[in-house]
């Protein structure tokens, strides 16, 4: 099997939705893309830091998944990355009640030896300079790497990022992100600006509205499957990059081709996470039905039409 290296936080979130609240569940950017990235036929590792206030069923449940933990460090006498956000009616803004970094503040990733070649890295968001330390520290030149970012290392951190995105080959970000980092508001503009930064694709994620694919002159768009209820947006976009980056690591194709298919994927997982509040309906997800609803996503998007 391929190797999938992701980094990213292992966290607790609080969530405020229209539809209830939560106590402190779990959360983290590499919880989601982990989870996500289980349901593809690959060895993955997560390279992350807790504090030892972190249950051990949740560890339980990710080595349970067959991601291996031996990349998430445990400081002792130490607190775990704390969030805790409030959604507005329309689930697409949110005000961020509490930050804590905690151990993250501090946190040096240490890349396990067995991944230090892996095929496919997928640097979740994170500090820029901590995304560009793990990259230091592989041996061989991954196959793919992509990388997932934020309006807030735009905002504190922009000369690191700009190094950090010279180094991928994908970035994932959204409408509002790509925007704000290329100045351009036409999204084909953005990606094309973004493109001179270094990536050779750029996916700009629209939430319910789908995902859009960059490569040059070439454009991919994929709908995001029209649900009766959505709960808790949190890590959906996480999810979506983990069935991405799974997809691809799976199937060893880093063509545009099959980043089509690796989009589907993404949004197909990312459709189940926002069900139910933080990582639940991810952890309870069988593959019968994210078989089932990609069948859904298939009708949605074919047609035929005579020219």
């Amino acid at each position: 099997m391929n190797k999938l290296l992701i980094v990213g936080t292992v966290a607790f979130d609080a969530i405020e939705t229209p539809f209830g609240k939560t106590d402190k569940i779990l959360g983290g950017a590499a919880t989601y893309i982990g989870l996500s990235a289980s349901f593809f036929n690959v060895k993955s590792a997560i390279v992350s830091v807790v504090g030892d206030d972190f249950p051990q069923e949740y560890l339980d449940l990710l080595t349970d998944r067959n991601i291996d933990i031996s990349g998430i460090e445990v400081v002792k006498g130490g607190k775990t990355f704390f969030w805790s956000g409030l959604y507005h009616n329309d689930l697409n803004s949110r005000d961020t009640l509490v930050t804590e970094l905690n151990v993250l503040a501090d946190f040096q990733p240490k890349v396990p030896q067995d991944y230090k070649k892996a095929e496919i890295v997928m640097l979740g968001n994170l500090h820029p300079l901590v995304q560009s330390s793990v990259l230091d520290q592989m041996e061989t030149k991954p196959k793919l790497v992509v990388l997932d970012t934020m309006n807030f290392w735009m905002d504190c951190a922009l000369p690191e990022l700009l190094a950090i995105i010279k180094r991928v080959d994908v970035i994932t970000i959204n409408d509002e992100e790509a925007r704000q980092l290329s100045g351009e508001y036409s999204l084909v503009k953005a990606a094309a600006k973004i493109h001179e930064m270094g990536p050779k694709y750029v996916v700009i994620k629209k939430g319910e509205h789908g995902a859009l694919l960059f490569h040059g002159e070439e454009i991919f768009f994929a709908p995001a499957l029209p649900l009766e209820e959505v709960f808790d947006p949190t890590g959906a976009g996480d999810t979506f990059a983990g069935g991405f980056s799974g997809f691809i690591t799976q199937s060893e194709n880093v063509s545009f081709d099959n980043m089509k298919n690796a989009i589907i994927h993404g949004s197909n997982l990312a459709s189940f996470s926002v069900e139910k509040f933080g990582t639940e309906r991810m952890v309870d997800l069988d593959k019968e039905e994210v078989v089932s609803r990609l069948k859904q996503f298939k009708s949605l998007t074919q047609f035929e039409i005579e020219l």
